[in-house]
């Protein structure tokens, strides 16, 4: 049969068909493998995460999830996961092995828990993200042992979105309070609890925690809440010292004005907040760096902050704009925490007859709140495994009191390792900022101070609280004093000494900085004073505030800069009230440490 005669038009656009097509197949194959290449990506990114997932057994209670953070085993979870099983337990990780566990610290407010694994110093582990970049929309992944599945301890993986940021969950039932939680539609069952949440990257967002489930049985809705990073990342130094951390409050309570303002509607003046100027009807602007436009927003940030932290407070009366800091308060009592570790606390929401959305039962975590293992006394380590004992030390007020003395002992070795904690007399000489020359010496049997004003002098081995010298300082040379007492002498020779936790390093610079450094603070209790030393990661004290009384201002001394090992500049203030910037210059010859 003849080849039809075509006219060259339709040649050309055969011709152009024909390139399209093949365009369209090398466009499609090229789409296909990027498609492959991001799944390849995800795959490894999960893989990576899984290997830090945590299966944590609490013996006939279930069991539930958690997620390495560090190589030397520390591992986060909920602290509704943990309490059944007590101070040690089993956890299981992807590559089929049971390590033998112990518990660290605990915050049963947040719902947090730290644990240690033990048998390694190389766990793998994942790092903390930014919490506060998270937004709606962003991928995300949870890994866990939902239902006690992983009998092969390989972690379950449940991917989705994240459905909402900065939600608040009320403590319904339970003192379990989740604060700017991350609420995700990625599946959260029974046995998920303490588990990690992802990013995109593989990076830590969250530990899961609670979620809500079909009335009528254990199936997740798709609404699951995750507690922070950033709420995780300021707690963790608490729970590195063994405690049983605390939550803040300001002493205030808020409510929304007719006109949509956050107001003080009542507060304790007996609070600290009070002692810097917030009254009844003040507007709440902005607590922490964050703004705060609801009631529930000024909730979600307290419930991110231990107590103890100092914070910058903003508030608005008669159309003026104020600006402090305050430092925030506890929540609970020491016995009111220790009540609820026993399980014997009266836990607020009881009385509205509602539980809160959370696991239970034997297929992923505790049901109700049963009663915690009872913990073996200091120093009986009868029945515990071998690879735990010595590395239990339930004293009142503590978690696990073994490790308060570790992370104090890492702290004070730093302090003993400067130059400074060799001289047997300080000397400290230069001007006031304010005019004139002063001059400081401490050594063992006296503390002076010379100012334009005249001289203080205190005996460092008396108790430090009967004249708190200089006048109007507040206890600038006690302060002093316990400062050298802890570098030259250690903590064991420096009264009641333990590690606090973290704080931050500038108070003021919360908000204004993302994630702003944490120091490590080390707690005196020494010669009718109480002290807390801030130590940056070089082992230099940066800061000190001292107590004379419980319900005074402290002496606020914050360090800057260096000089033959000593402070540059030395900032003092007693509350709000400023005292004297002290400028330090190189010291002579004979005034060297």
């Amino acid at each position: 049969m003849p080849v039809p005669s075509l006219s060259p038009r339709v040649w050309i656009a055969f011709g152009a068909a024909l390139a399209c097509a093949g365009w369209a197949m090398s466009a499609w194959a090229a789409g296909d493998a990027e498609v492959l290449a991001a799944e390849r990506r995800r795959v490894e990114t999960i893989r990576r995460a899984s290997a830090a997932a945590v299966s944590i057994f609490a013996g006939a209670a279930g069991g539930g999830s958690g997620v390495l953070v560090s190589p030397d085993g520390y591992a986060l979870s909920n602290f509704h996961v943990t309490q059944p099983a007590g101070l040690v337990m089993k956890c299981g990780l992807d590559d089929g092995r049971l390590y033998d566990a112990v518990l660290v610290g605990l915050d049963p407010t947040g719902d947090v828990a730290l644990v240690k694994l033990l048998g390694r110093d190389d766990f793998p582990f994942v790092t903390l993200a930014d919490s506060d970049l998270v937004e709606p929309g962003d991928f995300c992944f949870a890994a866990g042992n939902p239902f006690l599945l992983a009998t092969d301890l390989r972690p379950s993986i449940s991917a989705g979105i994240v459905s909402g940021v900065h939600r608040y969950q009320f403590p319904a039932g339970t003192i379990l309070e989740y604060a700017d939680c991350i609420q995700v539609d990625a599946a959260i069952n029974p046995g998920n609890s303490g588990g990690g949440l992802f990013d995109a990257a593989g990076r830590l967002i969250g530990v899961n925690g609670r979620a809500s489930f079909e009335k009528r049985g254990r199936v997740n809705v798709g609404v699951g809440y995750a507690i922070s990073a950033n709420q995780l990342r300021n707690f963790m130094g608490l729970l590195r010292a063994g405690r049983i951390a605390d939550h803040a409050t300001l002493g205030a309570v808020v409510a929304t004005s007719a006109d949509g303002r956050v107001v003080v509607s009542d507060i304790l003046d007996a609070s600290d907040a009070w002692r810097r100027g917030l009254r009844h009807d003040d507007e709440i602007v902005s607590l922490a760096g964050r703004p705060v436009r609801t009631v529930n927003a000024f909730k979600n940030v307290l419930g991110t902050l231990p107590a103890g932290w100092q914070v910058p407070l903003v508030s608005r009366r008669g159309g003026r704009r104020y600006e402090t800091l305050v430092r925030l308060a506890a929540v609970h009592t020491p016995a009111e925490l220790a009540a609820i570790l026993a399980g014997d606390a009266s836990e607020p929401g009881k009385e509205r007859g509602k539980e809160p959305e959370r696991e239970g039962g034997r297929d992923g975590g505790p049901e109700g709140r049963p009663a915690r293992k009872p913990p073996p006394a200091a120093g009986q380590h009868d029945g515990l495994p071998a690879a735990v004992r010595g590395l239990v030390d339930p004293r009142p007020g503590f978690a696990n009191h073994h490790f308060n003395v570790v992370e104090r002992d890492r702290v004070a070795k730093a302090l003993a390792a400067g130059a400074i904690a060799k001289a047997d007399r300080w000397v400290l000489a230069g001007t006031l900022a304010a005019g004139g020359d002063f001059r400081i010496e401490l050594a063992d049997d006296a503390a002076t101070i010379d100012l334009p004003t005249g001289r203080s002098t205190i005996d460092p081995r008396a108790d430090l609280d009967v004249r708190p010298e200089p006048p109007g300082s507040g206890g600038l040379l006690a302060a002093l004093v316990v400062w050298r007492r802890l570098v030259r002498a250690g903590p064991a020779a420096t009264g009641r000494t333990t590690y606090w936790g973290t704080a931050p390093a500038d108070p003021a610079a919360l908000g204004a900085v993302a994630m702003p450094p944490l120091v490590d603070v080390l707690e005196s209790a020494v010669a009718g004073v109480e002290a807390r030393l801030f130590v940056d990661g070089a082992g230099r004290v940066v800061g000190i505030d001292l107590w004379t009384a419980p319900d005074a201002d402290p002496c606020e001394v914050r360090f800057a800069g260096d000089v033959d090992g000593l402070p540059a500049v030395i900032d003092v203030r007693r509350g709000t009230v400023p005292f004297a910037t002290l400028r330090v210059a190189a010291p002579a010859a004979g005034d060297r440490p």
